[in-house]
């Protein structure tokens, strides 16, 4: 797979039960469960009751949460991977969806691994955009084996609607790129003990994410997860507002409703059409005399 399925992921609900394998994800389920926020049953059967309504159940809504989770805090020490050869023509890793092991990394110490600044931890998942996806697909791309007959004027309408490309932050960024939410950074760095820094181990807690944590040493590290699996927001959750309420019908001058005439507006009417008529046949009298003449 690639992008948000790259990886299988298999769950259970406690150690010696039967793994579950989860559906791939769909960026429509990633899309809406950005916007919403319900606790996990353990039934990945139940539906999920929400607005805006999800398209699925609680399997494929935990899955949507692992792939946020997993784009947001999978990190690594940096150089720790690196691109491929043939990538090295292309700048800063934009475009890129795949790297390789540094067999010759160099681990770093642990005060650099723990250092405040996040110089030396890097993403190594892919960002995920506002449409859903790690690649962004133009939504009004048509298909390369329709044939439209379509005027210039419809083509330049066409250009003005294109919608506006969605960019990431490249593989292998630096986690101090990353923007602070609500007024927090989005990771915290320490030791895991001050006491023994030759024993000690760095460690990372994501802000982002509550219950996401990286520890590094030496050439080991592990990115772990025990959380509810909700984003930290400091307010309390409130769904989006329901879109407009549609009109009844369009408003223009062939539907729009006029008033009823009263009895004064229909009799002047008749007396008006009344007069037309006689001065009409008037008219068709003078001209037949005049044809007798000649």
């Amino acid at each position: 797979g690639t992008g948000c399925n790259k990886k299988t992921y298999f769950v259970c609900n406690e150690p010696g039960s039967e793994w579950v394998k989860l559906p791939p994800v769909d960026p429509a389920e990633i899309v809406c469960a950005r916007q919403i926020k319900k606790f996990f049953t353990g039934n990945l059967e139940a539906p999920v009751i929400s607005y805006p309504p999800f398209p699925g159940n609680e399997t494929n809504y935990l899955r949507a949460q692992i792939a946020r989770i997993s784009a947001g805090t999978h990190i690594s020490p940096i150089d720790y991977f690196k691109f491929e050869e043939d990538d090295e023509d292309e700048s800063d890793g934009e475009g890129r969806d795949s790297y390789t092991l540094n067999v010759e990394f160099e681990p770093l110490p642990v005060y650099e691994l723990a250092d405040p600044g996040l110089m030396s931890w890097v993403h190594h998942m892919q960002h995920i955009l506002p449409q859903g996806r790690c690649q962004w697909i133009n939504p009004a791309m048509k298909a390369e084996n329709e044939e439209f007959d379509e005027d210039e004027e419809e083509e330049e309408d066409e250009e003005k609607d294109e919608p506006q490309q969605e960019e990431g932050k490249p593989l292998l960024t630096p986690i101090s790129q990353d923007d602070d939410i609500d007024g927090l950074p989005a990771w915290s760095a320490a030791r895991s003990s001050e006491l023994s820094p030759y024993y000690c181990v760095a460690v990372l807690k994501s802000n982002v994410w509550p219950g996401a944590y990286t520890f590094g040493y030496d050439k080991k590290f592990e990115n772990v997860y025990i959380g509810f699996g909700h984003k930290y927001s400091s307010e309390n959750y409130s769904p989006p507002p329901p879109p407009p309420v549609w009109e009844e019908y369009p408003t223009d001058l062939e539907v729009t409703e006029v008033p009823d005439p009263t009895v004064a507006d229909e009799k002047a009417l008749l007396a008006m059409q009344q007069e037309q008529l006689e001065r009409e046949a008037e008219e068709a009298e003078m001209e037949d005399d005049e044809d007798e003449d000649d």
